[in-house]
Parts: C-alpha cells; sequence; structure tokens
C-alpha cells in the first residue's frame, strides 16, 4: 500500500463471482487499508480513472465507490492535491505499539534520539561548513537530474571512490585501487554488506568487550555465535581469544580508537591478530572508528596497511566527519574479494545516490574535507579541556578519561548510568550509558560517555552542577538514606 505519493498500483482484490457489487468491494477495501493505518492521513490514492484501469472496471463503478468514501469523510478530493484520505483526528489513527520495553530498538532510539548535550556521535554544528557544502550539493543535484536516466554502478561514483583511496594512502597508510573501494550507506551498511560477502552464519565472532552495541547486535542478526573479548590499555586482548576461543572465524575491532574506552591496538597485538587470521583463514572486520579525529597526536596507520593475507575488510564512515543525514560511508575490500563484493553490492546493498557521493567527492577533491578535518579537531580538543577542567572541580581525577571523542565519568559503585541518562534526557542531555556497550554484566561497569563535539559551549558549568545533581541523587536511591 502507500504512503504519501503513490507510485503502484492500489492493492485491492475483486472477486467478480460474489453478490457484493465491485463498488461496494472498492468502498469496502479502501476502507479496511484506512482503518487498519496501511493507508495512513494524507496518502494520495490513485484518480477513479486510474484506478479503474488497473482494475479493469469501468470508471463509473470506481467513481460511485469514491463518492462513497467521501460521503464517509474517509477521502477528500481536491484538483491542486488529488484524491487523499482524509487527515482525522488523533484519537481514530492507527497507533503504534510501543516496543517491548528490552527490546533493542528501545535503546536505539534512546541513543539517537536528539540533538541534545553530550550525545555521541553526533558531529558539531559548528565546524562544519554548511554553506559550502549545501552549495557543492546543490551543484551535484542538478547534475544529478539533468544527466541520462541510468543506473549508477553499484559500487559507488568512481569520483568518490578515486578520492577515498588517496586520502586513505595518506590518512592512513592503506595501499588500495579503486576497484577495491565500495561506497555504502554509513558503517551499518558496510557491515551488512561485508557479512554478506562473507556468509559465516553459525560460526564465531570476537567482539570487543565492551564494545559498540549497534555492531554486536548486525553480528547477531547475521546469525553468528559471539565470544566477547575483554579489552584493555592495549586494545582487544588477543591472547584471551587465542586460549578461549581459537576457532573464530570473524572478528571485529576499532584498533585506532577502541570504542569507547578509546584505547589504540598495539602493534604487538596488531601483528598477533594477523597472523592468527592468516593461519587459520579468518577474518578482520576493521572499524575505523574515529581515525580522522584523533585528538591526541597523529593517528596510528589502519590495520589494513599492515595486512598482507588478504584478511582485513577495513570499513570507514563520514558520519562522524561530515553528518550522520548523509548516509555515507565505505568499505575496503581484499583484492581476491573486491568481485564478490561489487557482485553483493549490485544485487543487495547499492550505495546512496550519486548526487550526495559526487558533492562529497568535490568537497575532498578541492581541498575542503583536510581544512574542515583540522578545523574540527582544534575545536574538539579546546571543548574536551574546558570539560575535563569543569568536571574536575567537582568530581576525583580518577573516575575520569578521555577516551576519543568523549570523556567517561564512572560513576560511584551501584549507580544506574541507564537511569541518569534516562533523568538526563528531560534536561536536554544525552550521555550515552557505559554499562549498555557490554554485552553481559559480568564484568560491567557503570559510567556516562560525554560526547565532545556536542559540549556546550555556553553554561558549560551550570550543565555539568546538573548532571552531578543527577548522579548524586541516583546515588542516594540506590545507598538509601545514611543512619
Amino acid at each position: 500500500m502507500y504512503h504519501g505519493m503513490m507510485s503502484e498500483p492500489l492493492n485491492l482484490t475483486l472477486d467478480r463471482t460474489a453478490k457484493t457489487s465491485l463498488t461496494e468491494q472498492i468502498r469496502s477495501g479502501v476502507t479496511t487499508a484506512i482503518e487498519q493505518g496501511v493507508l495512513e492521513p494524507g496518502a494520495r490514492l490513485p484518480s477513479w480513472q486510474d484506478l479503474a484501469a488497473q482494475l479493469g472496471v469501468s470508471r463509473g463503478t470506481v467513481r460511485v465507490a469514491y463518492e462513497k468514501l467521501a460521503a464517509a469523510q474517509l477521502i477528500e478530493a481536491t484538483r491542486a492535491a488529488g484524491t487523499r484520505v482524509t487527515r482525522r483526528p488523533r484519537g481514530i489513527e492507527k497507533s503504534e505499539p510501543p516496543p517491548n520495553p528490552g527490546s533493542f530498538i528501545r535503546l536505539y532510539q534512546e541513543m539517537t534520539q536528539g540533538p541534545a548535550l553530550y550525545q555521541m556521535g553526533i558531529p558539531s554544528a559548528e565546524t562544519f561548513p554548511a554553506t559550502l557544502f549545501a552549495r557543492i550539493r546543490a551543484h551535484a543535484v542538478r547534475a544529478e537530474t539533468s544527466a541520462a536516466p541510468l543506473y549508477p554502478d553499484p559500487r559507488g561514483e568512481v569520483e568518490l571512490r578515486r578520492e577515498i583511496a588517496g586520502h586513505l594512502a595518506v590518512s592512513r597508510g592503506i595501499n588500495c585501487s579503486v576497484s577495491q573501494v565500495i561506497v555504502t550507506g554509513g558503517f551499518s551498511a558496510g557491515l551488512g554488506l561485508t557479512l554478506s560477502v562473507l556468509r559465516l552464519a553459525g560460526e564465531r565472532a570476537w567482539v570487543e568487550e565492551p564494545g559498540f552495541p549497534w555492531s554486536r547486535k548486525g553480528l547477531e542478526l547475521a546469525g553468528l555465535s559471539l565470544a566477547p573479548i575483554p579489552v584493555d590499555s592495549q586494545g582487544i586482548d588477543v591472547d584471551d581469544g587465542l586460549r578461549r576461543h581459537p576457532d573464530a572465524r570473524l572478528v571485529l575491532v576499532t584498533p585506532g580508537q577502541q570504542a569507547p574506552l578509546g584505547s589504540t591496538l598495539s602493534l604487538d597485538r596488531r601483528i598477533r591478530l594477523l597472523e592468527w587470521a592468516n593461519a587459520c583463514e579468518s577474518w578482520i572486520i576493521e572499524d575505523d572508528y574515529l581515525s580522522d579525529l584523533q585528538l591526541s597526536g597523529r593517528a596510528a596507520p589502519a590495520l589494513a596497511s599492515l595486512d598482507r593475507g588478504g584478511r582485513v575488510i577495513h570499513i570507514g564512515s563520514f558520519s562522524k566527519t561530515l553528518s550522520p543525514s548523509i548516509r555515507l560511508g565505505f568499505v575496503v575490500a581484499p583484492v581476491e574479494l573486491a568481485s564478490r563484493f561489487a557482485e553483493v553490492a549490485a544485487c543487495l546493498a547499492p550505495p546512496p545516490g550519486p548526487a550526495v557521493q559526487l558533492a562529497t567527492a568535490e568537497f575532498m577533491r578541492e581541498g575542503h574535507y583536510m581544512r574542515h578535518l583540522r578545523r574540527t579537531k582544534r575545536a574538539y580538543a579546546a571543548k574536551r579541556d574546558a570539560l575535563l577542567e569543569c568536571l574536575r572541580t567537582s568530581a576525583r581525577a580518577g573516575q575520569i578519561a578521555a577516551p576519543g571523542l568523549a570523556v567517561l565519568l564512572r560513576l560511584p559503585e551501584g549507580t544506574s548510568d541507564v537511569a541518569v541518562t534516562r533523568e538526563a534526557s528531560a534536561l536536554g542531555m544525552s550521555p550515552s550509558p557505559l554499562s549498555t556497550w557490554y554485552s553481559s554484566t559480568e564484568n560491567m561497569e557503570s559510567g556516562l560517555l560525554l560526547g565532545v563535539a556536542t559540549a556546550p559551549a555556553r553554561n558549560l558549568a551550570e550543565s555539568c552542577a546538573r548532571l552531578f545533581e543527577l548522579i548524586d541523587r541516583s546515588s542516594y536511591a540506590a545507598d538509601g538514606p545514611l543512619p
């Protein structure tokens, strides 16, 4: 059925042997679709002439059915807007049932709602050259609409793939050809594409503990059995993984800046991980989380830059550097898998439209992207330092760390970081609860991840004070009143 403008025939089934007239069947079918919420208020219906042609009935049959629907105030017709479902009062609209309180979607919605203060994963609007990018994108849209109506390359526009390959060579040490780069609809789409190519359902996969909840869920949906591997100051503990789960066929890591603790995978562990993957013919998915936004020193080379056996699949995204709304990312496939990636992309996972790709390619080609990254890193570093200074006036230094683009504030034992986060949302703040990054409660820690990019430029002290008030209140509730 349809939402907004319709592009397919209205899905009605007519029984010409039934005693009920065709007019009544059409009226009843449309009424049911409206009452069940399949046709939403404001949805456009075909004209009665078009619907008559689609159903193979006379125009008069459909016209009478529409007249009855209009008399019941279910549809309305105007010359300007056509025939549409009436915008009825909310009370009789279909209401969507709330998600299960323990469901993944509820967690996803809570962590992505906003924009809000301290929200992770959202770049600062203050540093992005929005006017410049909008002008470049508008030019790309005009070029797209005036071009021949052909199917685009399922691997992505070659101009963008060329810019990505060049950028990775300079910034991440990855020497890849344009044919190895596949443009995707963000990191999640790149992960889905990769899992479709590898076809490892039923196999075991190492995941970082703690690690990104969405990635963990993605592996579960692909049918993999997860083996959480602890993370320390040198990144994922490869020896622990080899000792407990040497049979794993896949490893998902954030070696540049571990999410959420911020450690960099040490060179020794990188080499051991690659040696194991080559020996066991296992695969490594490298989530290049925040690589271009390393605030302390130069970013470490990508894990893929050390790969000589073609076992690393590198996934990157423009969500943190440009905007998550453009849904743009990329995969660097090993040479032996490049054609397979192209096939799956063509059939199951096409990239975003050409306009946003061509605009991003020009933004990179003209040097705007690198200048934007330099400005952004300076601004984020200043925000991080100001936030750290503000927090340390109210908390012990040992409770605070600065991993990546977040400040981690550990909470007193017994304090629920989820409860603090939900209370903070009422005040326009959206820190991420650290506990949700763990796959089990065994070694779970409670803390708040405060996004640096969305930290307030003004009234920082007031927002920190409010945050500590919520923490103190939750700690008091957990411990009970003092004797």
